[in-house]
């Protein structure tokens, strides 16, 4: 028997797009913490959208199907529609309406029961759903030591299944659009393997993954409290070991100059030479060139900023490093630079555009 097909996070993004075109509902597997439900999140904020998360395995069948009650006009027994799933007034007030149906395995089977008819035929009693609602669901694999219920085979075959991976490429881009702390971005990028040690045999309540990285950045978004409380914190988030090792990083990164003293022109040399600070100071210097175009920043000094940028980079980094910054501002972000305007892009261009072609492709 193969093994399961897997996807990146930027390429499961891609299938989700054509199957919405396609209407077609899709269930993303993966372990827990991999980022299934920002991916889902940050696509419908992309299109315009707004999305309905739904948790099946907090809810009931009722939840789903509604509640019966006597409808005295008609003598009959009817139903009260879920006020959970998407009007026809809300769907005309958005070009797609995402239906997210999460943790949909750790639902009981009759829950899963109500949601078949709403899956296969669209509808639920007297219920339809709206022309521009699109079906996402997502829930854990059973060797995730999570609490999962087997599938049925007639509702597993309605879906498209794409199984997701973690991959450090996909994340980078996520956190840096997301403004993850630079000690995090920085840190990862030097230890690609630490973004993800979960171990569904392991007891600890603590592990590594791109949900609980960016729950340390949120610890670290106010400079308030003392090393020892932040590392009891990072260690109670990622566990000990990855505690200790990105407290040591951080004192570190620390004592780097300032971005906005380097993209100002106050400091061109870098003493420190420790190659996981060097990675926090090229995002810092990204994030800072980022919120220059967000502050309006006139040309002429944008210009003279993303100019020593440039030239910093060159002289005191390597070529990964430097390559890493050049494609976050000139790719994934997209900073409006023009070329004729930095005395040290022809340089940069001659030394290292191919490398930025390659790391584009």
């Amino acid at each position: 028997m193969s093994e399961t097909r897997t996807v990146t996070s930027s390429q499961a993004r891609k299938s989700l797009l054509k199957a919405f075109k396609a209407q077609r509902p899709v269930f993303l597997w993966g372990p827990p913490g991999i980022g299934k439900s920002e991916l889902v999140e940050g696509l419908t904020k992309e299109l315009g959208g707004y999305m309905i998360d739904l948790r099946l395995g907090q809810m009931e069948p009722t939840d789903i199907r509604g509640i019966p009650f006597y409808n005295k006009d008609l003598g009959k027994m009817d139903w009260a529609e879920p006020i959970d799933l998407p009007s026809q007034e809300l769907a005309d007030q958005y070009p797609t309406i995402v239906l997210f149906l999460d943790e949909m395995n750790s639902a009981a089977p009759s829950v899963q029961a109500a949601a078949y008819q709403l899956i296969l035929n669209r509808r639920i009693g007297k219920y339809v759903l709206p022309k521009n609602v699109v079906i996402v669901a997502a829930g854990n694999r059973e060797s995730d030591k999570g609490v999962t219920f087997r599938m049925p085979t007639p509702l597993a075959n309605r879906f498209v299944h794409q199984e997701m991976r973690v991959d450090f490429a996909s994340w980078q881009e996520w956190a840096v659009q997301n403004n993850i702390h630079k000690d995090v971005v920085g840190y990862l990028s030097f230890a690609k393997q630490d973004l993800y040690d979960f171990d569904a045999k392991s007891a600890s309540r603590a592990f590594a993954t791109p949900r609980s990285w960016s729950f340390v950045s949120q610890l670290l978004e106010d400079e308030d409290g003392d090393d020892d409380t932040i590392t009891n914190l990072i260690a109670g988030t990622v566990g000990e070991g990855l505690a200790v090792k990105f407290m040591a990083h951080r004192k570190i990164a620390g004592r780097m100059p300032k971005p906005e003293d380097i993209l100002s022109g106050k400091v061109d040399t870098l003493d420190v030479k420790e190659v996981s600070a060097m990675y926090s100071l090229v995002i810092s210097m990204c994030y800072e060139l980022k919120g220059a175009v967000e502050r309006k920043v006139e040309d002429k000094k944008f210009h003279e900023m993303a100019d020593r940028f440039f030239g910093y980079m060159m002289k005191n980094f390597e070529t990964e490093l430097v390559v890493m910054g050049a494609r976050i501002a000139l790719t994934t972000y997209n900073l409006p630079f023009q070329p004729t305007k930095l005395k040290n892009f022809d340089e940069f261009h001659q030394r290292y555009g191919k490398y930025i072609l390659q790391a584009s492709a």
